[in-house]
Order: structure tokens, then sequence, then C-alpha cells
């Protein structure tokens, strides 16, 4: 008999933990909705048309690919299979494939709704993803992310707009973090400063690696890739910059690094002396491998003692996104939350409201067949008035419901019996403490309501 399994990098979620999840994507929900943005989806499988080539040469690797339906094999030239080249073979045996993000997909939507669409159009959306990766602690291959974008507008108070965004969905959530901030036109200018502006998205790639391999790992990421030592020594010392006028001093002969570094004066400027719960830092670390990112990029890090955990989101400004589907010019700029991490330091951090551990509020327990048919009139009541009940199946002894009621954790135990079926009355424990309460028939909805 075959033992049961699911593939690695996915988990399931039981209930505690599905309402746990539920839990964050409410209250992401609930901020997306506040601030003006608009629920959306899109199909989990695009065309490979439609993903292939956005995400740079690591992203393109990390694309899951569906295999055509039927005999996908039939007409594929027997030499391609014979020279075993998985790159060439991949066009003719799939056409599509498990998207990546929902920012391509929110693209290719945009172009093909264009003209029922009112601009700038804001949209959230929180739908699983699927990435071929090495899955190791914090990263999965099936993990949910939960975006904003705002498109059809190259206004920058949407950035200062989205870093309000997080700052209020993490403070919600209650998780202190780091908002991090960097514009890629800063990174061009860098490598203008250091001579290889034509290896520019090599060193986005190299660099966008700090916080995983510390300098050093970034020096030899950039030998290995084959920049000069020269090259190499000014990326680092550019690197090291904490201070604008350094930065301004630096890309004093780069209009890319300038204009730049003027669009992040004008988003944190939107933000002066508003009050946030959670730092914004300009890192000039900050990459963003991402090929489609063109002005300011962000990212989030939990700053909670003890837990290591990489980023709990991040996005950018696109200028030019929906071009590639037929719509040139649109520009855009989105973050995204990645949920599954979020609920990883939620729990390290013991931190989810504990209502979510009780699985239902008040469930009956009778002592005879007349007092189970009594309990499930009282049942639907309850239910009716939006208040979650249940009935213990079988009536008879208690304390194989009352461990029932412990294994459910359940907040209140309603006990029934031939008295209170005469009296129109119930008993409620409160399993908790312990106490106890006689609640009339006609009142226990507005009692319930209130404990």
């Amino acid at each position: 008999m075959q033992k049961p399994s699911i593939p690695e990098g996915t988990r399931d979620f039981g209930p505690q933990q599905s309402r746990r999840r539920a839990f964050i994507f409410d209250t992401l929900r609930d901020v997306f909705i506040r601030f003006g943005y608009e629920p959306l989806e899109t199909p989990a499988m695009e065309n490979l048309s439609t993903l292939m080539g956005k995400y740079g040469e690591e992203g393109d690797r990390l694309l899951f690919k569906i295999l055509n339906n039927g005999d996908y094999l039939k007409d594929v030239d027997p030499a391609l299979l014979a020279a075993k080249d998985s790159a060439r073979l991949i066009s003719h045996i799939a056409k599509r494939g498990l998207r990546y993000d929902l920012t391509v997909p929110f693209a290719r939507y945009v172009v093909m709704n264009r003209h029922a669409l009112t601009f700038p159009f804001k949209r959230y959306q929180i739908q699983p993803v699927w990435r071929a990766d090495r899955p190791q602690r914090g990263r999965y291959r099936e993990f949910y992310q939960c975006d904003a974008d705002a498109i059809g507008s190259e206004s920058l108070h949407y950035e200062a707009e989205l870093i309000q965004l997080y700052d209020e969905a993490f403070a919600r959530l209650g998780i202190p973090v780091l908002i991090k901030i960097n514009h890629r036109q800063i990174l061009y200018g860098m490598a203008e400063a250091a001579g290889v502006a034509d290896r520019f998205l090599d060193m986005t790639v190299a660099i966008d690696k700090l916080d995983k391999v510390g300098l050093e790992g970034v020096r030899d990421e950039l030998a290995q890739r084959g920049f000069a030592p020269g090259a190499i020594a000014q990326i680092a010392q550019l690197l090291s910059f904490s201070d604008h006028d350094q930065w301004r001093q630096a890309l004093d002969n780069s209009s890319a690094g300038q204009r730049g570094l003027a669009e992040l004066d004008t988003v944190l400027a939107y933000l002066d002396g508003l009050p946030l719960r959670n730092e914004v830092r300009h890192d000039p670390a900050l990459a963003r491998g991402l090929t489609y990112y063109t002005g300011c990029i962000f990212e989030v890090v939990a700053t909670v003692e003890g837990i290591r955990m990489g980023s709990l989101g991040g996005g950018g400004r696109y200028a030019d996104l929906t071009g590639v589907f037929g719509l040139p010019g649109l520009s855009g700029v989105g973050i995204s939350f990645g949920a599954d991490r979020i609920y990883d330091v939620l729990e390290q951090m013991n931190a989810f409201p504990d209502t979510l551990s009780q699985s239902v509020h008040i469930l009956f327990m009778a002592l005879d067949s007349r007092a189970h048919r009594y309990a499930f009139q009282l049942a639907s009541r309850l239910r009716r008035a939006g208040i979650s009940a249940e009935l213990y199946p079988e009536p008879g002894k208690l304390k194989k419901q009352f461990e029932y009621a412990s294994r459910r954790n359940v907040a209140w135990a309603a006990i029934v019996g031939e008295t209170e079926c005469e009296q129109q009355t119930v008993v409620l424990k409160d399993q908790r403490t312990g106490e106890q309460f006689t609640v009339r028939a006609e009142q226990l909805a507005d009692w319930a309501a209130a404990h």
C-alpha cells in the first residue's frame, strides 16, 4: 500500500492553521479596501508566452511548466529528444505554466480589459503562486501572495501610499518591520560609476544577495560573473555609503542616478511628519532582481529579536510592464505580502489572537433524546443570530461530551436535560474558568452575543 504524501515544498493547513491564515488574509483585505484598492482574480495557469522573459534568467528556470494535453511527445522531432536539450524541448511539449507571481498576470489582464477599466486602476489580489525553488525554511514551492498595484499614473504619491499601506498592515498584524526603499535608477547610476552599465542586470542580481551572503559573498558572486577587480571594488565602496550626500557626490555624473535620488526624496517628502509605526529606510543595497522594475523598489523585513526570516514583502515601480502585451507607456507601482512567511513569523512570536484557537463558540450537550431535540432548536436560533453553535451528535453521559469540547477548544458548553426542557432554560459552563450560568431560552442569543 502506498504511503500518502504531498509534494515537497507544499503544506496542508488544518482547521486552526486555516483560521490563522484567514486572519492574515482578512486583515490585509481590510487594509487594501481602506486604501481604495479593488479585488481581482486571475487563473492559476497562464500561457508560457505570458510568463517567460518577465522574471530574468533565474525566474524563467523556476517556472513550473504544464505538459500539453494528450500525447505531448507525439510530434516532437526525435533528434530534439535525443539531444536532451530541455530548454529547446519545452516550447514543443508545454504551452502553459503555473503563475510565478501576481504582477505579470495583472499586466496581462489590464491589457486585455483596458477599454473596460478606469485609470488609474488600483487592484488587490490574494491568490497562490508557484515556484520550482529548492524548499527551505521560509521558502515554499506553493505559497500565497497578497498584492496591491496602482497602474496608469506616474504620480510618486502612490509609492508613499504603498509605504503607508505596508505600515498600516504590519501594525495591525502586530509585526514590527523595517520598510526598505531604493530606486533602480540609483542602482543604474552605481553601474555607470563602476563602469559596468552594460552589465547592469548581472550587477543587480549579485548585490540583491547582500543580506544572505554578506559583502564578501557579493564580491565572490561578481567575480564569478566576470566583473573586473576594479569594478568590484567600486561597487563594494558604493554599497558602504549610507549618507545621501555621499550618494549625490558619487553619482554626480549620472543623470539616471540623480533622477533616482530626486524621486526618492519626493516619496520620502510625502511621508514627512506622518505618524508611521515602523521605520522607513533608504537601503542602497536593495536591488529586487526582477527585470521589470524601473523606479522605486521596496522590501519589508521583520525586526523581531531572535527571528530570522526572509523578506515579508516587496515591490516597486514598473514603467512599461504592459508594453510587452501591446499597451506601451502605462506606468504602475505595486507591492506584495508574503502571507506564508507572515504566518511563520506570527507563529514564532506566538502573536495570533487567542480567539482563533476556538473552533465554535457554544457546544450543546444533551442528556437524553428529548433534550437533544430541544438543543437542536436552540443551536438553530443561535446560528440565525450569527453565533457559531454546534450540537454533540449523541445524547448521554457528559464525560465524553466534555472531552470532545476540550479537544475542540470550545468557549462555552451548553448543557440541557429534563429540567432545562421543562423550564425552557440552558446551563452554560465557561470552559476557561469553570463558572456556570442558567439562562432562559428566549434570552440565549443576546446572552451569547455578549459573552
